[in-house]
Order: structure tokens, then sequence, then C-alpha cells
């Protein structure tokens, strides 16, 4: 199993849309590097979804049901896929970015490195103090 975060401007698509919806397709990524991510995910991965911009918080634990597909967002033919998301866990409080920056353990987690990134890898440590900093 991989680990990965995904981030949504909770005003486009929430942790709140997904639960409500049951399933997504998580459409929409232009940038090469987020792409290879998406590409590389499978069914039963484990996705955090973190809302960017006005909330900058970790907010829940996604499943991947559906691995890489053509984005329907897209032209036809062209290199951008999606993959199709499921809600697992809302997680009990959401952890914030502010959080995630004073953690030690948390230094080299990419939302830090590349925060213009809008689909990255976890370590599965790194996914494992998330979590942690949740309860």
């Amino acid at each position: 199993m991989n680990y990965w975060l995904v981030k949504s401007e909770p005003e486009a698509y929430s942790w709140s849309d997904l639960e409500r919806d049951g399933q997504t397709d998580w459409t929409g990524v232009r940038n090469y590097q987020a792409r290879n991510c998406l590409a590389q995910m499978q069914p039963g991965d484990q996705v955090l979804l973190y809302h960017s911009v006005s909330d900058k918080e970790v907010v829940g634990v996604a499943e991947v049901v559906r691995a890489a597909y053509p984005d329907r967002t897209a032209e036809p033919g062209s290199p951008w896929v999606a993959v199709d998301l499921r809600p697992a866990l809302r997680l009990p409080r959401p952890v914030p970015l502010a959080a995630i920056k004073a953690d030690a353990r948390l230094h080299q987690i990419g939302l830090l490195r590349q925060s213009r990134l809008s689909v990255m890898a976890l370590q599965p440590a790194e996914f494992d103090v998330l979590l942690e900093l949740a309860h």
C-alpha cells in the first residue's frame, strides 16, 4: 500500500463534498509531477485530503478505488489522468499547517518542500504522524 496527499480548496471540493458524494473522480490535475503521482495510485492506497488556501489543514483519509484513467475534463488524447477516491475517515480533529511545520518528524514532507504541488507521495511514517496529530 502507498500513501498520498491531495489538495483541494474547500470552496471548490471539500471533505464534506466527498462524504456527501460517497466517491469522486479526482480530475483537473495539470502538473506533470502531480499527474505522475496520480498515475502510480492503486486501489487500496490511502490518501490524505488537505484543504488548501483558506483552511490549510489535513481533514480526512480517502481510499483509492480506481487506478488512473484518462481525465474526462482534459482534451481527448492528452496525458492527464484521474483516479477515483472514496472517503474512509474524517479525522477526529483537522491537522493545521502550523502543526505540520512545528513537528520535526515532518520536516521533509512534500507539503512543506513543494507547497504548490497538488498531489504528492507520503512516506508511511509521515502518514502515521499526521494521523497521530489528528487525535
